[in-house]
């Protein structure tokens, strides 16, 4: 078993060194169905909140340089095989941070707690924003919940309409430039 604790140590100073910040580093069961393990790392850019494809591959780069040179020198990181995925937290992104919950206060996200709080253990609704290490939701069914971070098992947020709305787009320098053209059709 990696441990991820450590993989995040060794990881966030290489985003920081490319200017990002790590929202995740996670080990999970690879999606490609071999048996091996994903080491999923989600990060952004803070002027977007998000990463483009040159971004992920450089720092794919650096983080596997990283995990190589620990390697050779014997240093194993993560036993067995696995993958190496990084992205960009997405619009429905995971909510690790303390800074996420201020962040995306207001809108809607799914939290599973690792035990019951006011006999709930699996909230959906608005987040309200954090105070300390203490987080609140306003459930869809039992109101106002507030738990620490601790007690998170994970916590994303819902694609909604009013998320889409508040989601910077990456770049959209040349879409005003797109000229669509018909196809003409073959004669029968």
């Amino acid at each position: 078993m990696a441990d991820t604790a450590r993989l995040h140590a060794l990881i966030e100073p290489e985003a920081q060194a490319l200017g990002f910040e790590l929202v995740r580093v996670k080990m999970m069961p690879s999606e490609a169905g071999d048996g091996t393990q994903a080491l999923q790392i989600m990060a952004e850019d803070p002027a977007t909140g998000q990463l483009v494809i040159e971004q992920c591959a450089e720092l794919s780069r650096r983080v596997s340089n990283v995990i190589d040179t620990l390697e050779e020198q014997g240093d194993v990181l993560i036993e067995g095989a696995y993958h190496l995925e990084v992205s960009s937290p997405g619009i429905d992104r995971p909510l690790t941070r303390a800074k996420d919950f201020a962040d995306w206060a207001g809108h809607e996200a799914k939290i599973s707690l690792t035990e019951k709080v006011d006999g709930h253990r699996n909230l959906r609704g608005i987040v309200r924003g954090i105070e300390g290490d203490f987080v609140t939701i306003e459930d869809r069914k039992a109101g106002d919940i507030a738990f620490t971070l601790e007690q998170i098992h994970s916590a994303k947020l819902v694609l909604t309409d009013e998320l889409i709305a508040a989601t910077q787009p990456l770049d959209t320098e040349g879409a005003e430039d797109i000229i669509e053209v018909e196809e003409e059709k073959a004669d029968d």
